[in-house]
């Protein structure tokens, strides 16, 4: 089952359930994945879909650490639902090790030596990530090792 038809399956039963919140932040994830594949004009691939999530759930974190800062605690307190409904549809991120692996061989593959190469590795380090780790993190692991 794609992850599209099990949001929709989840929908119905929290719609059957009555949990309003988790129901309106299904119906967004819904219609991010809808609005995603008819502006490609075709049907998402499965990391694509999760892309669309993981895209979801960094502008939920961004608003999160803004109304804080704003010191509205109704809003983050609405985000951080939504946040946390969001990933619980998302792989479980990858540790700092396993980043650090990643990374480690994104360099070996592209024969990275410098700060230069770190486009090179960034690129295939966030496609061997596959959504599963923060671009930042990503970076500052490249940098450090790259820096070496």
């Amino acid at each position: 089952m794609g992850l599209f038809d099990r949001l929709t399956e989840d929908m119905k039963s929290a719609l059957k359930a009555g949990e309003k919140d988790r129901l309106s932040t299904i119906r967004l994830l819904r219609g991010y994945i809808k609005n995603e594949s008819i502006e490609k004009r075709r049907e998402l691939t499965d990391a694509e879909e999760i892309a669309v999530l993981v895209s979801a759930a960094k502008k939920r974190k961004e608003s999160i650490e803004a109304y804080a800062h704003a010191g509205r605690d109704d809003l983050v307190a609405k985000e951080s639902a939504e946040l946390a409904v969001i990933q619980s549809y998302l792989p479980q991120p990858l540790s700092p090790e396993e980043i650090e692996n990643i990374v480690t061989a994104a360099i070996a593959q592209v024969n990275a030596k410098s700060v230069h190469d770190l486009g090179k590795v960034m690129t295939i380090a966030i496609q061997m990530a596959a959504g599963r780790a923060d671009g930042r993190e990503i970076n500052a692991i490249v940098r450090k090792k790259l820096a070496d």
